[in-house]
């Protein structure tokens, strides 16, 4: 086991949210251990916990809320925390959603080593699955299955030419979530956008902040980043998700076709299975508590 980490310094950038289309000023500060993810909307003094309890509507992003307060898609933030091993932070927001940047954690990355990673004098608990157990949500599957590691494999499958189906398995580190996941860019398609707008999303959407395709190919002149981009920036969506539980997992993950709604009903199963996992801390084998 690690010890626990937050930041060195603060930290702050600026940007539109994908779907609000609305500019929000936002800080990364250091907290104490223990202290898990916080955001704070600073235009509403509200603190919402990053937490499968704040989670409050997964349409096309996952938003956290507390008492009609909202931040919406934290999942590429939460994916570049996680990824990064960051386990104590106090994120303030000055906007309804965090800003998509480049619709990758890649520049979350460089924000969050700007800002530098100090460790902190305790472990780091992690849950170890001991029993598989699985999910099916309509064409979603996901699973995690006893594993001397943390090792994440995904597979999606679209009616379009140039996705078809992907799957990919890495052994996640945070070498593996930098290289591998973090620039992986969020997408969608040309033929939704209309509906996506009329109906309050992608707002602020653009070839800049995300991969769009079009029935003749992908509309963005640089292309792509991987072959493969769409699955792995499914695994990143995932990983911030998943940072939700509380605690890294010990395991294989395996998803199929799974979204935010998904991760997330996967989540509450699995922390209501108390039988398939057990929660090491710095004493082994010692109870803990997962917080919904």
């Amino acid at each position: 086991m690690r010890l626990q980490r937050t930041l060195k310094q603060e930290v702050c950038f600026e940007g539109i949210g994908l779907h609000t289309g609305k500019y929000s000023k936002v800080c990364l500060k250091p907290a104490p251990r223990d202290t898990g993810t916080l955001f704070v909307r600073t235009d509403k003094e509200m603190v919402i916990k990053a937490s499968m309890g704040s989670v409050i509507d997964t349409a096309f992003s996952t938003t956290l809320g507390y008492n009609g307060v909202k931040i919406r898609t934290v999942e590429h933030m939460l994916a570049a925390l996680s990824g990064l091993g960051i386990d104590n932070v106090i994120i303030e927001v000055t906007g309804p959603e965090i800003p998509i940047l480049d619709g990758s954690s890649m520049e979350f990355i460089s924000i969050i080593l700007k800002g530098g990673i100090a460790k902190q004098g305790k472990k780091r608990p992690y849950i170890k699955i001991t029993r598989p157990i699985a999910f099916t949500d309509g064409h979603a599957e996901i699973a995690v299955f006893p594993y001397e590691g943390r090792r994440l494999t995904y597979r999606i499958h679209f009616n379009h030419h140039l996705l078809g189906e992907q799957q990919l398995s890495l052994e996640l580190s945070e070498e593996v979530f930098a290289k591998e996941i973090a620039p992986a860019r969020t997408f969608g398609f040309l033929k939704d956008v209309e509906y996506l707008r009329a109906n309050g999303f992608a707002k602020g959407g653009s070839l800049d902040n995300a991969i769009i395709l079009g029935s003749d190919g992908i509309l963005n002149p640089s292309g792509l980043r991987f072959k493969d981009e769409f699955v792995r920036h499914k695994m990143l969506d995932l990983i911030g998700d998943f940072s939700l539980l509380g605690f890294p997992i010990i395991g294989h993950i395996f998803a199929s076709k799974s979204g935010h709604s998904a991760n997330l009903r996967f989540l509450k199963k699995l922390s209501a299975y108390r039988d398939c996992w057990e929660v090491l801390s710095e004493i082994e084998q010692q109870p803990a508590v997962i917080y919904t």
